[in-house]
């Protein structure tokens, strides 16, 4: 049986509309998620800020 080397321990909350903060232990200042480009047109909103997608964080630690 492989050894656990790493266990993620995140809290997501809401915040306002499609926007999230995420508080990931370990780090002292939250992540933004939302809406931006073509997710915002996907999705029919109209965020008051924009920020990036869960979307492209996942094919950003992906893609390294």
């Amino acid at each position: 049986m492989a050894e656990i080397i790493h266990t993620s321990r995140i809290t997501i909350t809401r915040d306002r509309g499609p926007v999230r903060i995420a508080h990931i232990e370990g780090f002292s200042e939250p992540v933004f998620y939302g809406v931006h480009g073509g997710i915002q047109k996907f999705y029919k909103v109209d965020p008051i800020e924009e920020h990036a997608a869960t979307l492209d964080h996942i094919v950003g630690a992906v893609s390294a």
